[in-house]
């Protein structure tokens, strides 16, 4: 599938998006089967020395911010393995201080599991070393999402250039991790071409993962009076996903919920292929405002129901 036909696609509606969707769901199923992946997820921090455009939790906003102990992480890390979830996703805002509490807490997360699980983080831009200490300790898979592939809006939207992201996907990869990236769908400026070259940049980095998630106008951020991103595109971009990717894991987000009742159960028919269920302490969690304090938290009897309305295990 080149990029003119990719283009045309992102615009489907109607009977064409349903045709889409069947497609991206046969392709699912022919690599994955009936079932999907469950990751439980801890957000370990909302400290970040980024000041991107539309996150909340930017350097910007003033205000304490919390940093999980590795104690608490692990404190976590058991509900996850009391639900029989065997991906434990740690996740934060871009801060150096992660490197030493995940270093700690992975190699106890892992014993916690007899090393039956799958570590996966999501801690922003490091340095290489970084990554290699944490691969060292047993993370398994890095998110790192791109959050458009456009140098220009990437550089407006995050104020560091697009390379800057890419170098670390490069490291990500060439030290062995399984890397995920990530597009926002609706950033002021973006075109229906720049999400095309989203959907074909995990066939160019050689990536694992992708995902797509319409922009929440979070308060609190540059962004806050602007729409949000268009709930049909970002499907058509998951199912698209799906079908240039047949192979990759590929989320259907909370964010779809927050902005549509039903809304990851359409991700999940339009293609994806995993759920996320949040793990963070209640006290952690309220401060975690990633979309603002009125964000959608999906819980584990949640996330089953789900799974099940779109026919997966």
């Amino acid at each position: 599938m080149d990029k003119e036909e990719i283009v045309r696609l992102l615009q489907a509606r109607g009977k064409e998006q349903e045709t889409l969707f069947e497609k991206a769901r046969a392709l699912r199923h022919q690599y994955f089967g009936n079932k999907a992946i469950v990751r439980g997820v801890i957000e370990i921090t909302d400290a970040c020395r980024m000041n991107c455009e539309y996150c909340p939790m930017r350097r910007d906003n003033k205000g304490k911010r919390y940093v999980m102990s590795p104690e608490q992480i692990i404190d976590a890390a058991k509900a996850i393995r009391d639900y029989g979830i065997k991906a434990v996703f740690l996740q934060g805002g871009e801060t150096p201080i992660t490197t030493k509490t995940v270093g700690e807490a992975i190699p106890r997360i892992r014993d916690l599991f007899d090393n039956d699980v799958e570590v996966l983080l999501c801690l922003g831009d490091k340095s290489r070393e970084e990554y290699e200490f944490l691969k060292k300790q047993g993370a398994d898979n890095y998110i790192l999402k791109h959050e458009t592939s456009g140098p220009e809006l990437h550089f407006r939207m995050r104020h560091v250039a697009l390379d800057s992201r890419l170098r670390c996907l490069r490291d990500l990869l060439d030290l062995g991790y399984r890397v995920g990236i990530g597009t926002i769908i609706g950033l002021p400026g973006q075109t229906i071409e720049s999400i095309a070259k989203d959907i074909l940049l995990p066939k160019e980095l050689g990536t694992h993962m992708t995902s797509a998630s319409p922009l929440i106008p979070a308060p609190d951020s540059p962004l806050a009076n602007y729409a949000a991103g268009d709930v049909g595109t970002t499907l058509n971009t998951i199912a698209l996903m799906r079908i240039v990717n047949p192979g990759l894991l590929i989320p259907s987000v909370s964010a779809l919920e927050k902005l549509q009742k039903d809304g990851q159960v359409r991700g999940l028919n339009a293609g994806a292929n995993v759920i996320t269920v949040n793990f963070t302490p209640d006290r952690e969690r309220n401060a975690y405002r990633i979309y603002g304090k009125e964000r959608y938290v999906v819980k584990h009897d949640y996330a089953v129901k789900t799974l099940e309305r779109a026919g997966l295990g």
